[in-house]
Formats: structure tokens, sequence, C-alpha cells
């Protein structure tokens, strides 16, 4: 594992997918992490794609939610659209559909999905899943280093897992 070069602060990096049913379970759990979290920890996420279809479409709808910094919540509307209503993205007329429902102007989603910035940052998604080699999702990925595979720990237990690795010094 080559690792990703994060800044010097300390930062947990999650790897998911809107698609991954265990990453819809863990949602609230990785939520209940972060709050955990001490203030000088960055946490941040990374969507992947894998390849699939339906899974650039989840990276795609990320985008969009950092684009016009959108609530924290929406990203729990997004696995509900997915999981609950059994109504996933099928196409980017979908994600539009979605965001204009969630208060973003449709000219606006529409420009964002062409725009060069939205396949800069898939691109980097792809990337960042390339180089943290992870195996799978929902993971996380602590200062670039240590791999954690969420479900098997309270948020409390990774939380203090996370707290020990960030003391462990990197070469």
């Amino acid at each position: 594992m080559q690792g990703i070069p994060e800044a010097k602060t300390p930062v947990v990096r999650e790897f998911f997918s809107y698609y991954c049913p265990h990453c819809y379970e863990q949602e609230q759990n990785i939520e209940q992490l972060v709050s955990l979290l001490p203030k000088t920890v960055t946490f941040t996420r990374t969507p992947v794609g894998a390849g699939r279809p339906s899974w650039i479409l989840g990276q795609q709808a990320y985008y969009l939610t950092q684009k016009f910094n959108l609530p924290k919540s929406i990203n729990m509307d997004i696995f509900s659209q997915i999981h609950d209503k059994g109504e996933p993205f099928m196409n980017s007329q979908d994600l539009v559909y979605f965001f204009t429902d969630h208060g973003v102007k449709k000219s606006a989603v529409e420009q964002a999905l062409k725009s060069t910035d939205m396949k800069f940052a898939l691109s980097n998604y792809d990337v960042e899943t390339q180089l943290s080699g992870i195996t799978g999702v929902p993971t996380l990925l602590v200062n670039g280093k240590y791999v954690i595979q969420v479900g098997y720990k309270t948020p409390a237990e990774t939380a203090k897992l996370i707290d020990y690795l960030m003391t462990l010094k990197t070469k």
C-alpha cells in the first residue's frame, strides 16, 4: 500500500459509496464517530466509483453536495433515496431532479455536472481510492496510512483507536 500523502494535521478519510448497503448501515455510526474525534482531526470523505456506472453517479452526487455546500444531512437523504425509497439515480437527470428538490437551481446543477471541476473531482476521488490500497467500503484511512474496517467496533472504540494511531510516528 502506497498510502495517501495527507496534510500535516491529522486526517481521517472515509471511503464509501452511496450504493453500498454496508455504508448506508454505518452512516449513523460514522456521524457519531465524527462527533467523538478531537477538533484537531480533519474528517473527510472519498466516494468510491470502482468503475461501476451507478457508483460513479454516487460520486457525482457527492461532488454536488460539496459544490453547493449543502448540509451534512444531505448524505442521509441520498442514502435514503437509494436504499429506503428504492429510487437509485439511473442517470444525471435523476441527480438534477434530486438536487433541484433540495433547493439548488436546475441550471446550476446542470452546469456543475458538465464542468471540468466535476471531472477533475471524480478523477481525484479515483486516485485517492487507488493510492489508499483499500479493498472495500466502508473503510477509514487514518493519516493516509492506517486502514480501519468500519463496523467491527463501536464509534467510541473506533475513536479511541484513531486517537492511538494519531500518536504513532510515520516515516
